[in-house]
């Protein structure tokens, strides 16, 4: 699990550093005291984690995450509690107050190894993802998926006996559902192509329900 760190105090980021060293699964690629220039790595590079504090000069560990398009699992890591919903508001995996154990700092890296390999080590025959809604994880069956509906960040799952909302964006849900199941019709629409009913040339019916489809995803459909 590749992570970074930012902190505009030296001291902290070495403290991360040395518990780091101690995670075998965890590798600490960098460390930035400047926001900005951890901005401009991750343009160009990959990362699973980020370690960040929240008070920091010129811009917040909050709009830190807010700003990024690509968002990487968030461990904050700050000496204020103030701030613990908005973070779990943004999905943070955990958030440390300094200073910190070692315990402490295992246990919240354990949830974001949990985390990755629920996201991206899902074998071609797994037949589930577990879905972050609030604060709990929600196993959902992709037989269960009807479609799914994206608005902003938030992507609405249409079971056939519920709806479950979940902050992410349709990128990344259709990194964790297989191409060969679902289809997108329209830049707000996935749909499970098992459950197609009706295709029709501007909308497509599904169990009862009546989905767009948008003109440049009319070839993508079945049939």
């Amino acid at each position: 699990m590749r992570a970074i760190a930012i902190d505009d105090e030296p001291m902290a980021l070495e403290v991360v550093k040395s518990l780091a060293g101690k995670v075998p699964y965890l590798e600490l690629v960098a460390c930035f005291t400047d926001a900005f220039q951890a901005l401009d790595y991750l343009q160009t590079n990959s990362v699973d984690l980020l370690f960040l504090d929240i008070k920091m000069p010129d811009i917040t560990g909050l709009e830190f995450v807010t700003s990024l398009q690509q968002k990487p699992m968030v461990i904050f890591t700050t000496a204020y509690s103030e701030h613990a919903v908005t973070s779990f508001e943004l999905d943070a995996i955990d958030y440390l107050l300094k200073p910190f154990s070692l315990a402490r700092f295992v246990k919240a890296c354990n949830k974001a190894q949990e985390l990755l390999q629920l996201r991206g080590k899902r074998t071609p025959t797994k037949e589930f993802i577990f879905l972050k809604t609030g604060y709990e994880q929600v196993k959902v069956c992709f037989e269960e998926i009807l479609f799914l509906e994206a608005a902003g960040n938030y992507v609405t799952f249409v079971l056939k006996e519920k709806k479950l909302l979940s902050r992410m964006t349709m990128g990344e849900v259709m990194d964790l559902l297989p191409p060969e199941k679902f289809t997108r019709v329209h830049r707000s629409y996935l749909v499970a192509k098992d459950k197609i009913d009706k295709i029709e040339r501007h909308q497509i019916q599904v169990q009862g329900h009546e989905v767009p489809v948008g003109a440049s995803y009319q070839p993508l459909l079945p049939g």
